[in-house]
């Protein structure tokens, strides 16, 4: 007698397979990697080289000689997971902080649980958590738009970039043009007792955010690369519109109040929109399949509690940014919206009213 086999989540009903899904999240990423690429050149290149290929190394690894089990590396899931980690660490991050993140990634934060559709926090934001409590100066040293090309091969010297003589310095970097995201410049201007109006003469404008022109990481770029790439996840039908939506609007219209409340103390909802990892994390981390709700009501409690912890702690934390810890505390929060916002079982309805 043949026996029906069901594996763990991510479960989809239509033609898709998990691969064909994974592949699909991978194109998504590919205008913004694009433009982290345009900005941040070599180093970006070399960041997401090292975070994909390293993923995929511990995963087979782990996989055939801890697991005992048959490397599945072709899913696509392993080369997310690099390029989502990637995305959350600056372009000019040495690469053996990168290879312990893809190490913590995969082997800490996916297979310790027993790989894709058991881990119940999202990967990639695991390790990226990890390195910034573990190395918080290399994690918060941004480099400036345009000045990365020759990080990489630079030799011990000085050179004049943009009119500034920059001594070249360890490890082949320039460790001098770095510069603070525009969500760190806001929190140490509010720490200093600066106000707002203040403030925004020292970051970029709205339009060079909403093409990428500031510092940050990768993901934290080109807000018109991420919409794009959300858009063709819903066109094709790999994520929902609930997660993205709700955790957006529910982030807006919050610093929305504490903006209305004292705008000379509160940024408004389009810088929070537009800088920081809102965009990556509402479209393509928060929508992981495994972490995230089953049901469309789930999908919008689990949003919504995203956005509202992302500015919360954005305007109390200590932190600039909130949105990783927002999701890794959401995902704790899936097993009991799972087992509260059940689907209705087929019939049950119908049964009630027979035994009535």
């Amino acid at each position: 007698m043949s026996k029906l086999i069901i594996s763990p989540s991510p479960h989809q009903l239509g033609n898709n397979s998990v691969k064909k899904m994974m592949y699909g999240v991978i194109i998504a990423l590919i205008p913004a990697l694009g433009i982290s690429f345009y900005f941040y050149g070599i180093g970006a290149l070399i960041v997401t080289l090292t975070a994909v290929v390293f993923s995929v190394i511990f995963e087979w690894l782990i996989t055939k000689f801890m697991l005992k089990q048959t490397p599945r590396i072709i899913d696509g899931s392993a080369v997310i997971t690099g390029l989502l980690l990637a995305f959350n660490v600056p372009s000019n991050l040495p690469i053996w902080i990168i290879i312990i993140g893809a190490l913590v990634a995969i082997g800490i934060g996916k297979m310790t649980f027993g790989g894709l559709g058991n881990n119940p926090f999202n990967p990639a934001l695991v390790g990226r958590v990890f390195l910034l409590i573990s190395f918080p100066v290399q994690m918060t040293s941004w480099p400036k738009p345009g000045t990365q090309l020759i990080n990489w091969y630079a030799s011990k010297s000085e050179m004049l970039i943009d009119g500034e003589m920059v001594k070249m310095v360890g490890e082949n970097r320039l460790d001098a043009i770095t510069g603070a995201t525009p969500l760190g410049i806001m929190k140490e201007g509010l720490g200093n007792g600066e106000a707002m109006s203040k403030i925004t003469e020292q970051i970029p404008s709205n339009l060079e955010m909403f093409y990428g022109n500031m510092g940050g990481s990768l993901g934290e770029i080109a807000a018109i690369a991420l919409i794009l790439g959300g858009i063709f996840l819903i066109y094709r039908k790999i994520i929902t519109w609930h997660i993205p939506v709700s955790t957006i609007v529910t982030a807006m219209i919050f610093a929305g109040i504490f903006w209305l409340i004292n705008p000379e103390q509160n940024a408004d909802p389009l810088f929070h929109l537009l800088t920081g990892g809102l965009l990556l994390g509402a479209i393509f981390m928060a929508t992981d399949y495994v972490t995230s709700p089953m049901t469309p009501k789930g999908m919008l409690v689990f949003g919504a509690g995203i956005g509202f912890l992302t500015i919360i702690i954005r305007v109390f934390g200590a932190y600039p940014e909130g949105v990783s810890f927002a999701i890794l505390i959401m995902n704790t929060i899936v097993p009991i919206i799972n087992k509260y916002m059940k689907p209705k079982l087929f019939g049950a309805v119908k049964k009630v009213k027979e035994d009535k």
